[in-house]
């Protein structure tokens, strides 16, 4: 048995979309988006141990022995088979095949983020192993061999390489910090169904609101005009008020899982000060003044299975 100790081990945490623009789609299918990322406190650990390892000149190969658990408040069925699709163990593979390296690593991974809900706990924990495996191996990869990578594994995880408040454009390779996001305290419900992004985003492009952009409609760039951001409360504020912070997949994602309506409306009762939708659902969430108001209006909400509920709140600059 493997010592504890032995283990490497990292925090891996949810994000959160504060809006999200789409703004037309690539010839290779990939839409062009704007949104603005924020990490939360809520998060995934990830663990590895490294086993003997090997520079070879052709044919990485790499043993993995892959654990995944669920924490206590995660439902068990929330939980991705245990197979090499899961994405911290193909960002593992990805990492030792570029770095030519053979050998073997042990990969725990305790759940905490629902899987499927637009918090991109999938995305958070193949970010977390490449930053894992580039801090055990400094110098192997170069930074934009590591941002190569992670845009291969997905959109979302080259934000998780630095988890920080950004803006994020392009395909999720064009990340700009904005430091000074205000903590903000959340209430964060899924109605215990997992909407598929590819299917959120195939309905909006049916939708025929993808391909082009209203002139007349906000973007990100427009926080621009609030002094360079959301970089405190009172700009944040008017982001919102402004309806700079709109999610454009929340009504095709409400269309496919008309829960979302219902919840968002349950938490404007609870007295949220805005509501909206992370990604592409099926998460919604409430911004409260402080912890003790979100608190309050998760206990008085009484929320029951298959509903998930969290309080949660954003992180600063990454320490990563």
């Amino acid at each position: 048995m493997t010592s504890a100790a032995s283990f490497h081990s990292v925090l891996a945490p949810a994000k959160l979309n504060f809006g999200l623009r789409v703004l037309g789609r690539r010839a290779d299918g990939y839409h062009q988006l704007e949104s603005l990322f924020a990490p939360l406190a809520l998060a995934d650990r990830v663990s590895l141990e490294l086993g003997a390892m090997a520079r070879v000149t052709e044919a990485p190969d790499l043993e993995i022995d892959f654990e995944m658990i669920n924490t206590p408040e995660l439902p068990m069925g929330s939980a991705f088979p245990e197979t090499a699709e899961n994405l911290a163990v193909r960002a593992a593979r990805a990492f030792f095949g570029a770095a030519g390296l053979s050998g073997s690593l042990v990969l725990r991974l305790e759940k905490s983020i629902p899987i499927g809900a637009g918090l991109g706990g999938g995305s958070s924990d193949a970010g977390a192993v490449l930053r894992l495996l580039d801090s055990l191996h400094p110098g192997v990869l170069t930074r934009r061999s590591l941002l190569g990578l992670a845009v291969q594994l997905g959109a979302d995880v080259p934000f998780f390489l630095t988890p920080e408040p950004s803006l994020v454009r392009g395909i999720g390779e064009e990340i700009s910090p904005l430091p000074g996001l205000p903590e903000t305290w959340l209430l964060l419900v899924n109605p215990g169904v997992s909407l598929a992004t590819a299917e959120v985003f195939d309905e909006f492009d049916r939708a025929g609101t993808a391909l082009t952009l209203d002139r007349t409609r906000y973007t990100m760039r427009a926080l621009d005009g609030l002094g360079g951001g959301p970089r405190d409360a009172l700009t944040f504020s008017k982001a919102f008020d402004a309806g700079l912070l709109e999610n454009d997949l929340e009504a095709v994602a409400t269309s496919l899982c008309p829960a979302l309506g219902v919840l968002k409306q349950r938490l404007q009762d609870l007295g949220a000060r805005w509501t909206g939708m992370s990604g592409s659902g099926a998460t919604v969430y409430g911004v409260f003044a402080d912890e003790a108001l979100a608190l309050s209006a998760l206990e008085q909400a009484k929320f029951e299975a298959p509903i998930w509920a969290c309080v949660s709140r954003t992180l600063g600059e990454s320490k990563a």
